[in-house]
């Protein structure tokens, strides 16, 4: 069985994106580049809503992303050939492979998803993973906190109380910190 990991890169104040939904502010550094790509080789399946998907699919449909560096040719590596769950209500057609597309949030689906998995799973997108957080889904979060603040954008957890027990952090060179919580039910 696979354990259902929330891996956001968020500012110091708690924020994915700024008020205008950009978040090129949250590029990582090489070295928590690297570390990120390390924790995505024990993924077997992404999870995704439309607008994370929309942002991501790039990793396969523009070859310059994986021509542009080590860390970025690792990752896009490890993109094209992981599983991806897409839930929309609007997409009808994906532009990457491996890539299956569901009309709505299905809490059932994930949980089958996380049974019949030999890897963990990852969901990437704070409104995604509010959905899997309200379920009860999320087993573990992966936090990646950049050192700067937004002062407002799109929140990384969702508004309800977790409680979370630190399993692991780390610092890194240009200050961010990995911070590895479990989920206490």
């Amino acid at each position: 069985m696979g354990s259902l990991l929330y891996v956001p890169l968020c500012s110091l104040d708690g924020y994915v994106a700024d008020p205008a939904g950009d978040h090129d502010w949250a590029e990582p550094s090489p070295d928590v580049f690297a570390f990120l790509n390390e924790l995505q080789e024990r993924i077997g399946t992404e999870i995704y809503g439309r607008r994370t998907y929309e942002v991501m699919e790039v990793w396969e449909t523009d070859p310059s992303l994986a021509a542009s560096g080590e860390h970025e040719r690792a990752f896009a590596d490890w993109w094209q050939r992981v599983e991806k769950v897409v839930f929309s209500t609007t997409l009808t057609a994906a532009p990457t492979q491996r890539t299956r597309l569901e009309p709505r949030f299905d809490a059932d689906l994930v949980r089958r998803l996380k049974e019949e998995s030999t890897a963990d799973l990852s969901i990437f997108g704070p409104t995604i993973a509010g959905a899997a957080f309200e379920a009860g889904l999320v087993d573990e979060v992966h936090m990646v906190v950049s050192p700067g603040t937004l002062g407002g954008g799109l929140r990384a957890l969702p508004p309800m109380a977790l409680r979370l027990e630190l399993l692991e952090d780390r610092r890194f060179t240009d200050g961010s910190v990995y911070l590895r919580y479990a989920v206490e039910r």
